[in-house]
């Protein structure tokens, strides 16, 4: 162990959390979060994102901060002053966009202030957080320079290593994923390097700067967004047409260099956020993004296409659109985890309320008792003796896959198949 290295992570969701327990299995680590609720519950080795086990957690569980001691291990708190002896501190907060799709940085600066008020001379600054490329020097280096009083590159250092989590994957964890670093001077981008190296065997990719690291994160998101986009954009035309878009897919995904991408509700709080930063900063040098702005808003509206898709279903089936009992499967932005971050499931369940269904939501990943439940939506916690006159299975979960839906269908109701994974007969999918 290289015991130089004293980390402290500021942020512990779903990027934070598994980059603390990783470096605790060969560092001293404080884990800080404002949130007392889940500090206390990663304490009893509890974590509600489901990402890391409470074995993985409880093997690195320190009682006391192990920085002070030099050992190995992870220590959880919301005390500021528990991270005064850190020489190292990764920033995982969340970087979201407000009503107006601006990208909103206030998280990343109070997590700045918070570093601010402890950095000693030496210490490195590396932040995780998606951002537009700029951002860690031009905004959040200020804020560190203005609160500790000392000097970047002279006192201080910064790093950027872009999180690459894929929430619910337990194929691709952090660690079987190459991470790419960069630091404020080539000394610091080396050390920042081989610090992540120490705990990744899948590698690092060491960038020439940190605006460049900091591009290449928020362009990854991008690409996949706008090669979604153009399949939702034909999922839109083939309906039009009466074509099975799978079937084409299919059909096309035959030829060695057809991308098989799918088209689906683009939620989730990258693909769907990034593209805003990226565009943004575009927009602040007097350039004006065509192709990344217009694949965001063909994604945005696919909520509100879907709905429409299922009501013509029912009009076709000669069912009573006003009062329908409507099940929506799914309501997180990806199978088999709970995490519901700008889920795009929502704009479904909308719509079909727009339209005057009463809508019924099941997701069995999803705590309720922690969540706000939506004015004129009814949860139910399982499915069993009521039947519905539609059911739309937006969110492939492994419980849905297992499920015949039919048996809770009305005569005459109608399925529509978002993910396109069913086996059974359905009446309509994207």
């Amino acid at each position: 162990m290289n015991t130089k290295h004293k980390i402290a992570v500021i942020g512990l969701g779903y990027v934070g959390l598994p980059l603390a327990v990783l470096f605790a299995s060969k560092y001293p680590v404080v884990g800080y979060d404002i949130n007392q609720k889940r500090i206390d519950e990663l304490k009893e080795g509890i974590d509600a994102t489901l990402e890391v086990s409470e074995d993985a957690l409880k093997n690195v569980l320190q009682s006391k901060n192990p920085i002070s001691k030099n050992t190995s291990g992870l220590y959880f708190t919301t005390e500021e002053t528990d991270l005064k002896t850190a020489n190292y501190y990764i920033i995982t907060v969340p970087t979201p966009v407000d009503k107006n799709n601006s990208p909103d940085l206030t998280p990343l600066k109070k997590a700045s202030e918070l570093v601010g008020k402890v950095l000693k001379k030496g210490d490195v600054v590396v932040y995780e957080s998606t951002v537009y490329p700029g951002v860690t020097e031009e905004e959040c280096v200020p804020v560190l320079e203005r609160v500790s009083g000392l000097k970047f590159n002279i006192d201080f250092f910064a790093g950027y290593s872009p999180e690459r989590v894929n929430p619910g994957d337990k194929e691709r964890t952090i660690d079987k994923i190459m991470k790419v670093t960069s630091g404020s001077t080539p000394e610091t981008a080396l050390e920042v390097d081989s610090l992540y190296r120490s705990v990744i065997p899948a590698g690092t990719h060491l960038a020439p700067s940190i605006k460049v690291a900091e591009a290449a994160k928020v362009i990854e998101n991008s690409q996949r967004d706008i090669n979604i986009a153009f399949v939702n954009e034909l999922a839109k035309i083939f309906a039009l047409m009466g074509i099975d878009t799978k079937a084409v897919l299919k059909a096309a995904g035959t030829k060695w260099n057809f991308m098989p991408f799918q088209p689906g509700l683009v939620g989730g709080h990258c693909i769907g956020v990034d593209p805003f930063y990226l565009a943004q900063k575009a927009q602040q040098i007097g350039y004006y993004s065509e192709l990344i702005l217009s694949a965001r808003r063909l994604n945005d509206s696919m909520g509100s296409f879907v709905a429409s898709e299922v009501i013509k279903l029912m009009i076709k089936n000669d069912l009573k659109i006003k009062n329908a009992a409507v099940l929506v499967m799914g309501v997180t932005f990806k199978e088999n985890c709970p995490d519901m971050r700008n889920s795009k499931v929502w704009d479904v369940v909308d719509g079909l309320v727009d339209y005057g269904c009463k809508v019924v939501v099941y997701d069995p990943w999803v705590d309720w008792s922690k969540r706000r439940i939506p004015t004129g939506v009814k949860i139910v916690e399982s499915l069993e003796t009521d039947t519905y006159n539609a059911a739309v299975l937006a969110v492939a979960h492994q419980q849905f896959l297992e499920l015949n839906v039919r048996n809770y269908l009305k005569e005459g109701g109608i399925i529509y198949d978002v993910k396109g994974v069913l086996s059974e007969k359905v009446e309509g999918r994207l």
